[in-house]
């Protein structure tokens, strides 16, 4: 079963990392595989109550590869880890099948109690680099997570979310006529085409409120000056001895 999932694994890194050229590169050079590896035979002691060799374990990962997976974290078989350093994923963790983490991704937990605290993650998502998705929330099937989002609520499925806080974005919209595209791979998270920012969105939105209320505030000022010259008393004519 354990070399099942890693060849399961290799080929989820050979099918979406196009550096990959061969079997034997990705299981020399790539940590992701190596964090993976090394998590699989920890969550297997801590599962057999071998707490501490599987923690032991766990962070002989860590200063290994520079990736942090609690052994106590729940992993689908396909996870592809790419470039890897400084990725944490928390004890309660969730991941699905075919789930893509980039560097410095973090699925931390935002509470203290020793229950469900950390996010589930649902099948083919993939959360761009340096993202922080928090708390036990879900991300469900297919979803998208911007470089450095920073998530604390659910995500439906299919959906893109960018931003701090993490909001929903869609691509511009398609005529009518044409099919539904087909969701495929995206690295990084960014789909192909026009995904509009909310940030500069709400920035830009800023700026037009801005300019309006200058013309309104000149013209005001205008209808101001031209009462104020229309209520001035006009001058009296010098008399003649």
């Amino acid at each position: 079963m354990l070399f099942k999932k890693l060849s399961d694994d290799i080929d989820g890194i050979l099918a979406r990392d196009p550096a990959a050229r061969s079997r034997a590169e990705v299981v020399l050079c790539y940590p992701g595989l190596h964090a993976l590896i090394l998590y699989r035979l920890a969550h297997r002691l801590w599962r057999g109550n071998w707490l501490l060799a599987g923690r032991f374990l766990s962070h002989l990962g860590r200063v290994l590869t520079g990736i942090e997976i609690h052994p106590g974290a729940t992993i689908g078989s396909r996870l592809f880890i790419d470039h890897g350093m400084g990725v944490v994923i928390g004890e309660t963790a969730e991941i699905g099948n075919e789930v893509t983490l980039y560097q410095g991704v973090t699925l931390g937990g935002t509470s203290l109690e020793k229950r469900k605290r950390h996010p589930t993650l649902g099948n083919g998502v993939i959360v761009g680099a340096g993202a922080q998705v928090l708390g036990p929330i879900t991300i469900g099937d297919g979803a998208r997570i911007g470089a450095n989002a920073v998530v604390v609520r659910d995500v439906a499925p299919g959906v893109s979310v960018v931003g701090i806080p993490a909001k929903a974005v869609e691509p511009r919209a398609k005529p009518a006529a044409a099919p539904e595209p087909v969701r495929e791979f995206c690295a990084y998270g960014i789909t192909h085409g026009d995904l509009p920012d909310p940030v500069a969105r709400a920035v830009g939105g800023l700026l037009d409120e801005v300019t309006a209320l200058k013309a309104r505030i000149a013209e005001l000022e205008a209808r101001n000056g031209a009462a104020a010259r229309a209520t001035e008393p006009e001058p009296v004519a010098g008399r003649r001895a």
